[in-house]
């Protein structure tokens, strides 16, 4: 509780929770998936609508995975982004539908895939009603729930083959320290202005919002990205482990 308190002090977040880490092993997921159920379970306790948008990853979808089955008619589940590879393939970490099967809500699916070839086709899919529907959804959103990824060798663009070594090696020349919702980002929390992010098809992301955007995030490799993002306000609330919680505080 102390570190949460130090966390929102220092970044000014709307919300902060810290997950108790296991010496032996740090960077587990379990203790940061329980509690992001924990606090999306109190949202979806609420008789009255809530909008919930989801960005992809490891993280969210285990934390899907640990909230209980609910009977929650009344809520609208949507994703930040679409989870289809260029080739078609899906990407294995959409936790959206899963969620709206868990709790028995109507989802929206992003209608799109993660990239678009060049800005016209971005502009084409995006004037689409379908895309145009779920890109409000996103904004309107109660809750936002996102992953985020740290921009090296092991960076999940990378290794789910969205972006090239010479691209990665592109994005390090202009700053890059991390991603949320496939936005690339500096150490400032400023989107980056290049082709890559010229072609990303995910939901704007909601900077500087009054509405919770919380990032369920932890780990050594991901400390650039994380405290980058809290310095730009690109998520204004945070559920990490006690380890890194305590580096990003050092």
């Amino acid at each position: 509780m102390d570190l949460a308190r130090a966390l929102q002090d220092r970044f000014g977040l709307l919300t902060a929770e810290v997950a108790p880490s296991d010496p032996e092993a740090p960077d587990l997921l379990a203790g940061i998936a329980i509690a992001a159920a924990a606090h999306l379970e109190r949202v979806l306790k609420s008789p009255e609508r809530r909008i919930v948008s989801l960005g992809t990853g490891r993280n969210l979808r285990a934390t899907v995975e640990q909230l209980p089955r609910m009977t929650c008619p009344q809520h609208v589940v949507v994703s930040r982004l679409g989870n289809m590879m260029e080739d078609g393939s899906a990407t294995p970490y959409n936790a959206t539908i899963r969620l709206a099967e868990r709790i028995g809500a109507p989802h929206f699916p992003y209608p799109l895939p993660v990239l678009a070839r060049d800005a016209a086709e971005l502009a084409a899919m995006q004037g689409q009603q379908a895309a145009r529907n779920t890109i409000d959804l996103c904004a309107r959103a109660d809750l936002s729930l996102v992953g985020i990824g740290q921009m090296d060798t092991t960076a999940p663009l990378h290794v789910d083959g969205f972006l090239s070594e010479a691209e990665m090696a592109q994005l390090a020349r202009a700053g890059a320290v991390g991603e949320i919702t496939s936005w690339v980002y500096d150490a400032r929390g400023q989107v980056i202005d290049c082709d890559f992010n010229r072609r990303v098809a995910s939901a704007p992301l909601p900077c500087g919002s009054d509405r919770p955007v919380i990032a369920v995030a932890s780990g050594q490799a991901k400390l650039p990205a994380i405290r980058a993002a809290m310095v730009g306000g690109l998520i204004n609330g945070l559920i990490t482990s006690e380890a890194t919680a305590e580096r990003l505080l050092a």
